[in-house]
């Protein structure tokens, strides 16, 4: 083939020493939760953990509704036994609130989701925010907290821009190959959520995979058109990614712009790693792609909204002789 080119418990008695907000959030982990509470008794220590545990089974079976499950409120009753560590600490708000954060076993958590029966779809990638207030102003966490909340009750870790490490938004805004390639690079997904506030309403684009979608919103105010935004762009990522299987379905893939060696052989670990993925096997290259046969347990529309979702892939034009082809981003 030729290729072209134990228990840790961490209460900070008194609060003296809590630092801001934004430094107990940096985690990306799916098994850590910030969630708020309103003082540090047991009662509210376990219901701050079974909240958060909602939030945890959620996510690791990829924004899936596990609430009809059985099993599933005997989880949450029994959410203090998964936690591995936890923490208090001080929000920004005026006053500032309360907030706990907890870390589960991981281990733990997919064992509950296995005994409730559900199949999981995988840990889905963080949403990059690119949301600017009606005076061009890039928001952070603070100012984006109803729209990090509604979307982390839905399963939906996300991640902040950082105007030093954002392409034009222009270009992300229209998918530009380019503009994504940073963004894999920078923030490690391909799901963007960009938001223009205005007087009474928003403008929102979310990109996911190469392909937009667009909506406008209204509401009285800032928080509830936040949390709208969360809960849409849940719904919307949701439809492309939470498809769960009834069988198994073989196909051809085709995927362009591996430019080197190293290039397929990232493109082929990205591939087999892929929890729907039960087998991949190349059958041929033409000039920079390869053409793959695959046997997965999801319709091959949904591996292609799988793939793309991380980052590393994008929707291409067909390919004769795939059903499906992608883009390969450096």
């Amino acid at each position: 083939m030729r290729l072209s080119r134990p228990l840790i418990a961490f209460l900070l008695l008194g609060f003296a020493a809590l630092s801001p907000l934004r430094a107990l959030a940096q985690s990306t982990s799916p098994y850590t939760v910030v969630v708020p509470v309103s003082d540090t008794s047991e009662a509210q220590r376990d219901q701050g953990f079974a909240t958060a545990l909602a939030q945890v089974l959620a996510r690791v079976s990829g924004g899936q509704d596990l609430r009809s499950k059985p099993g599933y409120a005997d989880a949450l009753k029994h959410a203090p036994g998964m936690v591995q560590q936890y923490q208090y600490q001080r929000g920004t708000g005026t006053p500032p609130g309360l907030l706990l954060q907890a870390t589960f076993d991981s281990g733990a958590v997919r064992r509950a989701i296995t005994q409730m029966g559900a199949s999981s779809a995988g840990v889905k990638p963080p949403v990059l925010l690119v949301v600017r207030d009606a005076g061009g102003k890039l928001l952070g966490q603070g100012a984006l907290a109803a729209l990090a909340s509604a979307a982390g009750q839905r399963g939906y870790s996300v991640v902040y821009a950082n105007a030093a490490a954002l392409p034009d938004p222009a270009k992300l805004a229209a998918a530009d190959p380019a503009a994504l390639a940073v963004v894999t690079s920078q923030y490690h997904t391909g799901l963007v959520l960009l938001g223009q506030l205005k007087q009474g309403g928003a403008d929102w684009t979310l990109v996911s995979g190469g392909k937009t979608q667009q909506w406008t919103d209204q509401a009285p105010g800032t928080d509830i058109l936040l949390g709208n935004a969360g809960n849409a762009m849940a719904d919307r990522v949701g439809r492309q990614l939470n498809v769960i299987g009834g069988g198994t379905v073989e196909g051809k893939l085709w995927v362009s712009g591996l430019n080197s060696a190293m290039d397929y052989a990232n493109m082929l670990a990205t591939l087999r790693a892929d929890p729907s993925v039960l087998k991949a096997t190349t059958l041929g290259a033409q000039d920079d792609g390869a053409l793959l046969d695959v046997k997965i347990n999801l319709p091959l529309s949904a591996l292609a909204a799988d793939l793309t979702a991380n980052g590393r892939l994008l929707q291409a034009p067909v390919h004769d002789g795939a059903d499906v082809s992608l883009r390969w981003l450096h």
